[in-house]
């Protein structure tokens, strides 16, 4: 899966990348890189932003945002990223469950109840005013 940024980045800041890749290329791991490197990418953050110039080109985002020196910073605009519908769809309904309760009492009689709801009655009050109309 291509990563979103990746197909969004300005042609400025690729080209940068390429010369980025090629430094390290051709230089040890940890070599601090030359300053008019960091020239450049300070100025592509002074019109990207420094996560859209950081990010691609693999700098340390807080040092180069030393390195603009308080600068104001274009922000990328959140409408610009949010989709411009989203559905909510809501939950399926509770399956009704259906339970049927049979009691025989010591008398004789009989009760049956069946019940279809998605909540179960509250049984003890049942029996206890079917408990009452016996007597």
């Amino acid at each position: 899966m291509a990563h979103r940024l990746s197909r969004k980045i300005p042609e400025p800041i690729a080209q940068l990348k390429q010369e980025l890749e090629q430094f390290r290329g051709t230089n040890p791991a940890r070599t601090r890189l030359p300053e008019p490197l960091w020239e450049s990418a300070v100025n592509l953050a002074r019109q990207y932003g420094i996560w859209r110039t950081a990010k691609p080109l693999r700098l340390d985002y807080m040092g180069l945002k030393k390195r603009l020196g308080g600068a104001e910073v274009p922000r990328v605009k959140q409408s610009s990223l949010a989709p411009s519908f989203v559905e909510f769809v809501p939950p399926p309904p509770l399956t009704s469950s259906e339970c049927v309760v049979e009691i025989d009492l010591p008398s004789g009689a009989k009760m049956r109840i069946q019940w279809k709801a998605s909540t179960p009655p509250d049984w003890a009050s049942l029996l206890r005013a079917w408990r009452e109309v016996q007597g």
